[in-house]
Order: structure tokens, then sequence, then C-alpha cells
């Protein structure tokens, strides 16, 4: 079964696919206007994404909401992760000023949330929620993944996401988790 995606993030795409599961970007995305997202949650910001993307998709859609929650932060950067250091901020700019905050700070827990959202013609079908938990690092380690990746450290592995295979990463990832949920419940 196709399953239609709504992202730009090239980076998502990627793991997404790594279930094998048929994911294909909605055709023409950049070519429409992105919904506001001013949702407080997760949740809420997936599912005003489906359901706004699914009216212009042959099929069931899905779209994600996903970010970073530090405990000693009271869950920041959260819903804001991709903008917690302004609109357009760089992944380099939002650990900078993550680390920032946090370096007077010993308690370093933090979990990363992915909800997805599955629509179909403008209409919420379902969402599913992934976490995975771990702790941010003092200074960034590995190169691949993207985001908070090179910070965050995940102790089961001894290793940041960031230095951790792709393949590897998403058994364990908030993202694999949220669209295992998915796909399972599709069956």
């Amino acid at each position: 079964m196709k399953l239609w995606c709504a992202t730009t993030n090239p980076g998502k795409v990627r793991e997404f696919r790594l279930l094998g599961a048929e994911v294909e970007i909605l055709p023409g995305m950049e070519q429409i206007d992105a919904p506001v997202e001013d949702g407080d949650t997760f949740e809420e910001n997936a599912a005003l994404k489906a359901i706004y993307y699914s009216r212009h998709a042959p099929g069931l859609l899905f779209a994600d909401d996903s970010g970073l929650e530090v405990d000693a932060l009271g869950g920041e950067p959260g819903v804001y992760s991709a903008r917690y250091a302004g609109e357009g901020a760089t992944d380099a700019l939002n650990n900078t000023l993550l680390l920032r905050r946090l370096e007077s700070i010993n308690d370093r827990r933090a979990r990363f949330v992915c909800v997805i959202a599955l629509a179909d013609a403008g209409k919420l079908i379902r969402t599913f929620r992934g976490t995975v938990e771990g702790e941010i690092l003092r200074a960034p380690r590995g190169s691949g993944g993207f985001g908070y990746d090179p910070l965050f450290f995940y102790p089961p592995f001894g290793q940041t996401l960031a230095e951790i295979p792709a393949d590897e990463k998403f058994t364990v990832s908030h993202r694999g988790n949220a669209l295992r949920a998915m796909l399972d419940w599709i069956g």
C-alpha cells in the first residue's frame, strides 16, 4: 500500500523508507502553501498538517511533528524544536542555544518525541506517538542524522544518535517507533 507523506525534509523521508514502507512525498507539495503550525502539542501540529495536506493526496497521507523535550527546561524546546533559535534557524543555531541554556544544569535527561497523524481526504483517522529517552551531552558528537542528533546521547548504545548508523538508529528512534505503530495499525 502506498502512503503519501507531507514533508519536505529529506532526512525524514529516508528514515520512513528504512522500514520498507512504500512512502512517497505528496506530489506538488512545494506548490501548496504550508499551514500555520500553531498547535500547543505535537499531536495538534501533526493532525493539522495531515488534515490539510490530505485534501491534496490521492489516498492515505501522513504527516509528523517531532522534537526534543528536555526535562530541566520544562519540556523545551518542544514544538518549537525546529525554530528554537528563531524562525529559519539552522540546526547549528538551535544546538548552540540548547547548550547555552543547559550550561550550568547537570540533569540533562531528554526525549525525542514524534507524533504521526494519518488522514484521508481532509479527515483525521488516528495519531501515533513514539519516543526515545536519552540525555543531552555538553558537546556534539558524530556526523550522521540531523537536528539535535549530535547532542542526544542514547545510553543503551553508548553513542549519540548522530554516531549510530541510520538503520540502527531507526530501530530505536522516536520516528521509527511512531511509524512502526502506524504501519502495525494499518496492518
